[in-house]
């Protein structure tokens, strides 16, 4: 809600227009080949006192009510929550009787399946669980999550909770 300029040679900022929220905001240099959990890895030395943090990817988009997701984080107790979404189908579904189309839906809401909408609240302690930069956050594959990637390991030891919302 405010527009800032950081002049990050001289170490100053502008701040030309304040309507700020009560934020902190630090930049971290993680560099070009870093994975996410290497990235996380190399921002927890900054958050590490707090009690939880948010995270996303940073290429998504959705409606995603932070506050009530950090109080469902605070609720269960666990290292980390995980923001559940039903996707809409990418195609159109119909069925046919015969010659008859008898249900025609353009590209409706799956019924059953969650995917990882991208957006997690996390304890500090997650860091535990990151080895180096080279540390894939979320597996790409069956293989790379049976190689106990952070997810992987936050789900089998029970510390990975997930609040659903619809796409």
């Amino acid at each position: 809600m405010s527009d800032v300029t950081l002049h990050l040679a001289s170490n100053r900022v502008d701040v030309h227009r304040n309507n700020a929220e009560p934020w902190s905001i630090t930049l971290v240099d993680t560099g070009d080949a870093t994975q996410t959990g290497g990235r996380l890895r190399r921002v927890l030395p900054y958050i590490k006192d707090e009690p939880y943090f948010a995270l996303t990817y940073g290429d998504g988009l959705a409606n995603i009510d932070i506050n009530a997701e950090v109080e469902f984080h605070k609720a269960h107790g666990r290292l980390a929550t995980v923001a559940g979404v039903r996707p809409p189908s990418r195609f159109g579904a119909m069925t046919v009787a015969g010659a008859r189309v008898s249900i025609f839906a353009e590209k409706p809401k799956q019924g059953e399946g969650w995917i990882n909408g991208g957006y997690f609240v996390l304890s500090p302690r997650v860091g535990e669980l990151l080895a180096d930069d080279h540390t894939v956050w979320g597996a790409r594959s069956a293989r790379a999550a049976r190689a106990r990637g952070p997810i992987a390991r936050l789900f089998t030891r029970r510390l990975l909770a997930a609040d659903g919302y619809a796409a």
